[in-house]
């Protein structure tokens, strides 16, 4: 059975692998059909994500066929697309008895910690699948994508109506996007690169974006948007610690911080700047069960338009040759998409 191992830091290694061993009851043979590549993919490729373990089979927004099931699987049956929730948590620990599975400390996420879906087939805990009659299995692997998106912007609870900033024009930028758009927010999106800030405004008919250059002179046109409050809501995507320190100088009086990106370095800010605005400051990781089943039912409903989101395509056979480039924001890439069909 074939899969790709990122070996090392940009260094991926064809493998012929074993069959996958026989179903436990709660668990389900699945045959990847799609896998999105994401900014965590690209940074273990770079060898910039912490988290990240090597040698390690990678792909965790996946687009899967259920092949079998254990004994007493109920939710899915063979033949369901379905896409995959990869974090697997210990349902005893602290936070999944919290209703905080996304963070368990014994999490073991598909692609980063345990071997991911970049292989024909595998198995997985049949809970975490999420089927769909009506999409395509592109679609599934795009639902984990803006499933982050989802909770970041769960965890911001922005009043609609209010200003909202989100610093980075990426995927999950664009995924927090989604669904400030949805919960009534007046957008403004920054990023260093023009770009990205320019498929914004086309693609979402955006009309507050902001180039940064990073020295901070873009404060005088965020207070003009904002009629000089700044942001009562602000969410960093972007996973630069640079970028993470500056953001509380966007946050309003009273206002609330989201980190969604992540970064290997300390983050470093002025308690008197934090104080004094009475800021809140939030974390966001991973996603729910409730978000992956909302996010399917607002794209089979049409309310989430996938269409303009995937921008590269590859082949299984490609993905060495064509890895690199998906790395680089001037190819213009957003979302790649790896297709084993």
């Amino acid at each position: 059975m074939k899969a790709l191992q990122l070996e090392s830091p940009r260094t991926f290694k064809r493998l012929e692998i074993d069959e996958p061993a026989a179903l436990a009851p709660d668990e389900a043979l699945v045959r990847t059909h799609s896998v999105g590549v994401c900014g965590t993919d690209t940074s273990a490729y770079l060898g910039k994500f912490a988290l990240f373990s090597y040698p390690r089979i990678p792909g965790h927004e996946l687009g899967v066929e259920v092949v079998d099931v254990g004994s007493s699987v109920e939710n899915v049956k063979p033949g369901d697309r379905c896409s995959i929730e990869p974090y697997m948590n210990n349902p005893n620990s602290f936070a999944s008895r919290r209703g905080s599975g996304n963070c368990c400390q014994e999490l073991q996420v598909l692609g980063v910690h345990t071997d991911g879906g970049l292989r024909e087939r595998f198995v997985v805990r049949a809970s975490k699948l999420h089927p769909s009659q009506k999409l395509t299995f592109e679609q599934l692997a795009l639902v984990e994508t803006l499933a982050i998106g989802c909770h970041a912007v769960n965890r911001a609870a922005p009043r609609g109506g209010e200003h909202l900033l989100i610093l980075g024009a990426g995927p999950i930028g664009l995924s927090v996007l989604e669904f400030a758009r949805l919960a009534g927010s007046n957008v403004t999106m920054l990023d260093m690169n023009a770009e990205r800030l320019d498929f914004c405004r086309r693609t979402y008919d955006l009309s507050h974006t902001v180039q940064t250059r990073g020295d901070g002179s873009e404060l005088d046109q965020l207070r003009e948007i904002t009629g000089g409050e700044l942001f009562p809501i602000v969410l960093d995507a972007t996973g630069s610690a640079a970028s993470m320190n500056n953001a509380l100088n966007y946050v309003a009086h009273t206002g609330t911080l989201v980190y969604v990106g992540i970064t290997t370095q300390d983050i470093v800010f002025s308690d008197r700047l934090f104080h004094s605005r009475e800021m809140t400051l939030k974390a966001s990781r991973n996603a729910l069960p409730d978000d992956f089943h909302r996010i399917i039912k607002q794209i089979e409903e049409g309310q989430i338009d996938t269409s303009r989101w995937i921008t590269h395509r590859a082949a299984f056979g490609e993905v060495i040759d064509v890895f690199e480039s998906f790395t680089r924001p001037e190819t213009g890439v957003i979302k790649a998409m790896i297709n084993l069909d």
